[in-house]
């Protein structure tokens, strides 16, 4: 079984993610919206399948990622959550909180070997495209 599938997104903190946005939307093109953007790809197994890498800045004080010092976070797109969060706690990596589902897939964040909160992610692909072209309109 594959562990990690691809990056699901990159966030990071900023002053005031707002202007951020717009100055990636105004001098790199970034299509943005309240949350940041989404890059569509395919997936490479099935071309036919569609994929998405979420990049997003957050609020400087946000606590998403776990200890406020840590100034970004990686989501990793992986393949069955449960099992491999089950593989993850026999191997004695701390487990930050309980598997969320929600329509795009489910969630869960671990701390790495300095113990910075990694998101790991078992996309809903379809939905996840659904949810964008609301979120769009």
């Amino acid at each position: 079984m594959k562990r990690v599938t691809g990056i699901g997104g990159v966030f990071f903190k900023t002053k005031d993610p707002q202007k951020t946005r717009d100055w990636y939307q105004k001098h790199l093109g970034l299509e943005t919206d309240a949350y940041g953007t989404s890059f569509e790809w395919r997936q490479a197994e099935d071309a036919n399948k569609k994929g998405f890498t979420a990049w997003s800045p957050f609020q400087e004080n946000t606590d998403y990622f776990g200890k406020s010092e840590q100034e970004y976070m990686v989501n990793y797109r992986v393949e069955n959550l449960e099992f491999l969060v089950d593989e993850l706690r026999k191997e004695g990596v701390e487990i930050v909180d309980e598997i969320q589902s929600f329509e795009y897939g489910k969630f869960v964040h671990i701390k790495d070997v300095e113990g910075k909160r990694v998101e790991l992610w078992e996309p809903v692909d379809e939905e996840y495209d659904k949810i964008l072209e609301v979120r769009t309109k």
